[in-house]
Protein backbone atom coordinates (compact mmCIF):
# COMPACT_ATOMS: atom_id res chain seq x y z
CA UNK A 1 0.00 0.00 0.00
CA UNK A 2 1.42 3.55 -0.95
CA UNK A 3 0.07 7.14 0.10
CA UNK A 4 0.61 9.89 -1.74
CA UNK A 5 -0.12 13.68 -1.55
CA UNK A 6 -1.58 15.36 -4.49
CA UNK A 7 -0.08 18.77 -4.16
CA UNK A 8 -1.34 21.68 -6.00
CA UNK A 9 -0.75 25.18 -3.88
CA UNK A 10 2.59 26.17 -2.20
CA UNK A 11 3.80 28.90 0.06
CA UNK A 12 0.72 29.91 1.58
CA UNK A 13 0.47 31.12 5.42
CA UNK A 14 -1.90 31.13 8.18
CA UNK A 15 -1.30 33.40 10.69
CA UNK A 16 -1.54 32.58 14.50
CA UNK A 17 -5.07 34.25 15.43
CA UNK A 18 -6.17 31.95 12.50
CA UNK A 19 -5.28 28.70 13.67
CA UNK A 20 -5.78 29.51 17.40
CA UNK A 21 -8.02 31.48 18.23
CA UNK A 22 -11.54 29.75 18.18
CA UNK A 23 -11.92 29.27 21.58
CA UNK A 24 -9.87 32.22 23.30
CA UNK A 25 -10.44 34.81 20.94
CA UNK A 26 -8.12 36.03 17.82
CA UNK A 27 -7.27 39.01 19.77
CA UNK A 28 -5.25 36.99 21.95
CA UNK A 29 -2.64 36.06 19.40
CA UNK A 30 0.07 37.93 17.70
CA UNK A 31 -1.23 38.43 13.82
CA UNK A 32 2.42 38.79 12.54
CA UNK A 33 3.20 35.14 13.21
CA UNK A 34 2.44 33.09 10.05
CA UNK A 35 2.87 29.58 9.79
CA UNK A 36 3.52 27.98 6.87
CA UNK A 37 0.46 26.78 4.07
CA UNK A 38 -0.21 24.93 1.19
CA UNK A 39 -2.71 22.62 -0.52
CA UNK A 40 -2.78 19.34 -0.98
CA UNK A 41 -4.89 16.39 -0.50
CA UNK A 42 -4.10 12.68 -0.62
CA UNK A 43 -3.79 9.27 -2.50
CA UNK A 44 -3.90 5.78 -1.48
CA UNK A 45 -2.55 2.75 -4.00
CA UNK A 46 -3.87 -0.13 -2.24
CA UNK A 47 -2.23 -2.20 -5.27
CA UNK A 48 -5.81 -3.13 -6.43
CA UNK A 49 -7.57 0.13 -5.97
CA UNK A 50 -6.80 3.41 -5.89
CA UNK A 51 -8.50 5.40 -3.24
CA UNK A 52 -8.97 9.88 -3.36
CA UNK A 53 -9.08 11.31 -0.18
CA UNK A 54 -10.62 14.67 -1.03
CA UNK A 55 -10.31 16.46 -4.47
CA UNK A 56 -8.64 19.83 -4.60
CA UNK A 57 -10.09 23.14 -5.67
CA UNK A 58 -12.29 23.05 -8.59
CA UNK A 59 -10.38 24.45 -11.83
CA UNK A 60 -10.15 27.81 -12.56
CA UNK A 61 -10.09 28.99 -8.64
CA UNK A 62 -8.37 31.94 -8.87
CA UNK A 63 -5.41 32.89 -7.21
CA UNK A 64 -5.24 34.97 -4.09
CA UNK A 65 -3.52 38.14 -3.63
CA UNK A 66 -2.50 38.40 -0.04
CA UNK A 67 -1.56 41.93 1.93
CA UNK A 68 0.18 42.63 5.22
CA UNK A 69 -3.67 42.49 6.91
CA UNK A 70 -4.93 39.07 5.45
CA UNK A 71 -5.07 36.25 8.49
CA UNK A 72 -4.76 33.85 5.80
CA UNK A 73 -3.54 32.82 2.08
CA UNK A 74 -3.84 29.46 0.27
CA UNK A 75 -1.13 30.09 -1.41
CA UNK A 76 0.01 29.92 -5.13
CA UNK A 77 -0.83 27.30 -7.66
CA UNK A 78 1.33 24.59 -8.41
CA UNK A 79 -1.13 23.16 -11.14
CA UNK A 80 -4.53 22.69 -11.04
CA UNK A 81 -5.91 19.38 -8.84
CA UNK A 82 -6.48 16.91 -11.88
CA UNK A 83 -2.75 18.34 -13.25
CA UNK A 84 -1.24 17.48 -9.94
CA UNK A 85 -3.36 14.02 -9.85
CA UNK A 86 -1.82 13.15 -13.41
CA UNK A 87 1.61 14.32 -12.53
CA UNK A 88 1.15 11.18 -10.17
CA UNK A 89 0.84 8.59 -12.62
CA UNK A 90 -2.74 8.23 -12.44
CA UNK A 91 -6.08 8.88 -14.61
CA UNK A 92 -9.60 9.73 -13.10
CA UNK A 93 -10.50 6.18 -14.20
CA UNK A 94 -8.19 4.08 -12.39
CA UNK A 95 -10.14 5.68 -8.81
CA UNK A 96 -12.66 3.40 -7.81
CA UNK A 97 -13.26 5.65 -4.31
CA UNK A 98 -13.52 8.78 -2.70
CA UNK A 99 -13.47 10.02 0.84
CA UNK A 100 -14.41 12.93 1.37
CA UNK A 101 -13.70 14.78 4.53
CA UNK A 102 -15.84 17.52 4.45
CA UNK A 103 -17.87 19.80 2.09
CA UNK A 104 -15.80 22.60 1.11
CA UNK A 105 -14.49 22.96 -1.97
CA UNK A 106 -10.91 22.79 -1.52
CA UNK A 107 -11.50 19.15 -0.69
CA UNK A 108 -14.59 18.49 -2.92
CA UNK A 109 -13.98 21.13 -6.23
CA UNK A 110 -12.60 18.04 -8.76
CA UNK A 111 -15.62 15.34 -7.51
CA UNK A 112 -17.05 15.68 -10.77
CA UNK A 113 -14.37 14.44 -13.13
CA UNK A 114 -14.73 10.97 -10.94
CA UNK A 115 -18.34 10.19 -12.35
CA UNK A 116 -17.38 6.44 -12.34
CA UNK A 117 -15.88 6.60 -8.54
CA UNK A 118 -17.79 6.23 -5.69
CA UNK A 119 -17.59 8.73 -3.51
CA UNK A 120 -17.96 8.29 0.49
CA UNK A 121 -19.44 11.10 2.38
CA UNK A 122 -21.04 11.87 5.79
CA UNK A 123 -24.86 11.12 5.53
CA UNK A 124 -24.71 14.80 6.67
CA UNK A 125 -22.96 16.88 3.97
CA UNK A 126 -24.82 15.14 1.34
CA UNK A 127 -27.25 18.25 1.42
CA UNK A 128 -24.64 20.91 0.87
CA UNK A 129 -24.73 23.07 -1.93
CA UNK A 130 -21.09 21.95 -2.87
CA UNK A 131 -21.83 18.48 -3.88
CA UNK A 132 -25.63 19.07 -5.67
CA UNK A 133 -25.86 17.54 -8.57
CA UNK A 134 -23.35 14.39 -8.17
CA UNK A 135 -25.04 11.38 -8.37
CA UNK A 136 -22.68 8.92 -7.02
CA UNK A 137 -22.33 9.67 -3.55
CA UNK A 138 -22.77 7.29 -0.98
CA UNK A 139 -24.12 8.66 2.37
CA UNK A 140 -22.16 6.93 5.17
CA UNK A 141 -24.26 6.50 8.76
CA UNK A 142 -21.01 4.69 10.31
CA UNK A 143 -22.85 1.53 11.22
CA UNK A 144 -19.41 -0.20 12.01
CA UNK A 145 -19.07 1.44 15.60
CA UNK A 146 -15.99 2.30 17.38
CA UNK A 147 -12.54 2.52 16.30
CA UNK A 148 -10.39 2.87 19.06
CA UNK A 149 -11.52 5.63 21.21
CA UNK A 150 -13.68 7.58 18.46
CA UNK A 151 -17.32 6.33 19.04
CA UNK A 152 -18.36 5.92 15.44
CA UNK A 153 -17.01 4.45 12.66
CA UNK A 154 -17.24 2.72 9.15
CA UNK A 155 -14.95 0.25 7.26
CA UNK A 156 -14.17 1.17 4.11
CA UNK A 157 -11.92 -1.63 2.71
CA UNK A 158 -9.07 -3.62 4.77
CA UNK A 159 -6.77 -1.55 6.78
CA UNK A 160 -9.04 1.60 5.67
CA UNK A 161 -11.74 3.98 7.98
CA UNK A 162 -13.37 6.80 7.44
CA UNK A 163 -14.29 7.82 11.18
CA UNK A 164 -17.20 10.84 12.50
CA UNK A 165 -15.41 13.75 13.36
CA UNK A 166 -18.13 16.69 13.60
CA UNK A 167 -17.07 20.24 14.61
CA UNK A 168 -15.43 21.73 11.78
CA UNK A 169 -18.73 21.18 9.69
CA UNK A 170 -21.16 19.61 11.07
CA UNK A 171 -20.60 16.60 8.80
CA UNK A 172 -16.02 16.31 9.28
CA UNK A 173 -14.71 12.97 9.18
CA UNK A 174 -11.26 11.76 8.88
CA UNK A 175 -9.28 8.95 7.23
CA UNK A 176 -7.24 6.20 9.06
CA UNK A 177 -5.39 4.17 7.36
CA UNK A 178 -3.48 1.08 9.04
CA UNK A 179 -0.29 0.12 7.36
CA UNK A 180 3.17 -1.17 8.15
CA UNK A 181 2.40 -0.95 12.28
CA UNK A 182 1.57 2.91 11.63
CA UNK A 183 -1.72 4.80 11.58
CA UNK A 184 -1.80 8.00 9.05
CA UNK A 185 -4.35 10.11 9.76
CA UNK A 186 -5.45 12.09 6.70
CA UNK A 187 -7.84 14.71 7.90
CA UNK A 188 -9.04 17.88 6.69
CA UNK A 189 -9.36 20.72 8.85
CA UNK A 190 -9.05 19.22 12.29
CA UNK A 191 -6.22 21.63 12.60
CA UNK A 192 -4.56 23.76 9.69
CA UNK A 193 -1.08 23.53 10.95
CA UNK A 194 0.20 21.25 13.15
CA UNK A 195 1.61 23.46 15.90
CA UNK A 196 -2.38 23.99 16.16
CA UNK A 197 -2.21 20.21 17.21
CA UNK A 198 0.90 20.46 19.53
CA UNK A 199 -0.24 23.67 21.45
CA UNK A 200 -3.90 22.26 21.80
CA UNK A 201 -6.10 25.04 19.79
CA UNK A 202 -9.08 25.60 17.63
CA UNK A 203 -9.55 27.17 14.41
CA UNK A 204 -11.61 30.21 13.91
CA UNK A 205 -13.26 27.92 11.40
CA UNK A 206 -16.16 25.51 12.90
CA UNK A 207 -19.44 24.72 12.72
CA UNK A 208 -20.15 23.31 16.03
CA UNK A 209 -17.44 25.00 18.66
CA UNK A 210 -18.33 21.82 21.44
CA UNK A 211 -17.95 18.83 19.18
CA UNK A 212 -14.65 20.57 17.63
CA UNK A 213 -13.20 20.38 21.22
CA UNK A 214 -14.52 17.12 21.19
CA UNK A 215 -12.89 15.65 18.21
CA UNK A 216 -9.59 17.78 18.51
CA UNK A 217 -9.40 16.07 22.37
CA UNK A 218 -10.19 13.05 20.67
CA UNK A 219 -7.34 13.35 18.13
CA UNK A 220 -5.05 13.93 20.52
CA UNK A 221 -6.10 11.11 22.29
CA UNK A 222 -5.40 9.01 19.48
CA UNK A 223 -2.05 10.57 18.92
CA UNK A 224 -0.87 9.87 22.49
CA UNK A 225 -1.76 5.92 22.61
CA UNK A 226 -1.02 5.04 19.23
CA UNK A 227 1.71 5.76 16.08
CA UNK A 228 0.31 8.31 14.12
CA UNK A 229 1.59 10.15 10.95
CA UNK A 230 -0.52 13.46 10.95
CA UNK A 231 -1.37 14.08 7.55
CA UNK A 232 -3.20 17.45 6.89
CA UNK A 233 -4.41 19.81 3.77
CA UNK A 234 -3.10 23.28 5.05
CA UNK A 235 0.52 23.10 5.68
CA UNK A 236 3.58 21.23 3.87
CA UNK A 237 3.90 19.49 7.64
CA UNK A 238 1.08 16.93 6.26
CA UNK A 239 3.24 15.59 3.03
CA UNK A 240 6.43 16.41 4.89
CA UNK A 241 5.31 14.12 8.15
CA UNK A 242 3.77 11.85 5.25
CA UNK A 243 7.16 11.52 3.47
CA UNK A 244 9.64 10.92 6.62
CA UNK A 245 6.90 8.43 8.32
CA UNK A 246 6.67 10.79 11.09
CA UNK A 247 5.46 9.88 14.04
CA UNK A 248 3.74 12.48 15.85
CA UNK A 249 5.27 13.28 19.45
CA UNK A 250 3.32 15.61 21.11
CA UNK A 251 5.27 16.41 24.07
CA UNK A 252 8.11 16.98 21.46
CA UNK A 253 6.87 19.20 18.53
CA UNK A 254 8.87 19.50 15.43
CA UNK A 255 10.85 22.81 15.34
CA UNK A 256 8.69 25.87 14.32
CA UNK A 257 9.72 27.19 10.73
CA UNK A 258 7.54 29.95 10.25
CA UNK A 259 6.17 31.42 6.62
CA UNK A 260 8.61 33.48 4.68
CA UNK A 261 6.37 35.85 3.13
CA UNK A 262 6.45 38.47 0.20
CA UNK A 263 3.86 40.92 -0.16
CA UNK A 264 4.92 42.28 -3.50
CA UNK A 265 1.97 44.25 -5.04
CA UNK A 266 0.19 42.30 -7.64
CA UNK A 267 -2.50 43.20 -9.59
CA UNK A 268 -6.10 42.44 -8.21
CA UNK A 269 -8.93 41.36 -10.53
CA UNK A 270 -11.70 43.03 -8.57
CA UNK A 271 -12.82 39.86 -7.44
CA UNK A 272 -12.38 38.50 -3.85
CA UNK A 273 -12.53 34.90 -2.40
CA UNK A 274 -13.20 32.51 -0.06
CA UNK A 275 -10.10 31.34 1.16
CA UNK A 276 -12.36 28.92 3.88
CA UNK A 277 -14.45 27.57 1.04
CA UNK A 278 -13.43 28.69 -2.29
CA UNK A 279 -16.18 30.75 -3.11
CA UNK A 280 -15.41 33.70 -5.04
CA UNK A 281 -17.38 37.18 -5.44
CA UNK A 282 -17.53 38.70 -8.94
CA UNK A 283 -18.63 41.79 -8.63
CA UNK A 284 -20.03 41.60 -12.25
CA UNK A 285 -22.56 38.85 -11.43
CA UNK A 286 -23.73 41.33 -8.39
CA UNK A 287 -24.95 44.59 -9.97
CA UNK A 288 -21.32 46.08 -9.93
CA UNK A 289 -21.08 46.13 -6.18
CA UNK A 290 -17.82 45.88 -5.16
CA UNK A 291 -16.77 43.95 -2.29
CA UNK A 292 -15.39 46.94 -0.14
CA UNK A 293 -18.87 48.23 -0.66
CA UNK A 294 -20.60 45.32 1.33
CA UNK A 295 -21.94 45.68 4.67
CA UNK A 296 -19.54 44.42 7.52
CA UNK A 297 -22.14 41.77 9.12
CA UNK A 298 -21.89 40.58 5.38
CA UNK A 299 -20.80 36.93 5.36
CA UNK A 300 -19.85 33.80 2.34
CA UNK A 301 -23.29 32.80 1.04
CA UNK A 302 -21.78 29.15 1.07
CA UNK A 303 -19.83 29.05 4.06
CA UNK A 304 -21.25 31.64 6.39
CA UNK A 305 -17.33 33.36 7.34
CA UNK A 306 -17.10 37.04 7.64
CA UNK A 307 -15.38 39.06 5.20
CA UNK A 308 -12.21 38.77 6.45
CA UNK A 309 -12.31 35.42 5.39
CA UNK A 310 -11.64 36.73 1.84
CA UNK A 311 -8.96 37.91 -0.03
CA UNK A 312 -8.31 39.63 -3.15
CA UNK A 313 -8.13 37.62 -6.25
Amino acid sequence: MEIKAVKFRKDGFYTQPFVFGGEEGMEKFDKTIRYRGSLQNYLIDTGDEVILVDTGLPAGTPEEVPDENSILYTGKDISSYMEALANLGYKPEQVSKILLTHKHSDHSGELKSFPNAQIFVNEEEVTADELQGISNLVPVSFTDGAYYNFPESQKITEGIYLIKAKGHTNGNSIVIVENDGLFYMLHGDITYVDEALYENKLSVVYDDLAAARETLDRVREFVRQNPTVYCGTHTPQGYENLEAKRVMDLENPVPIVLAEVDFTEQKASGRYVCSICGYVYDPAEHDGVAFEELPDDWCCPRCKQPKDKFNKA
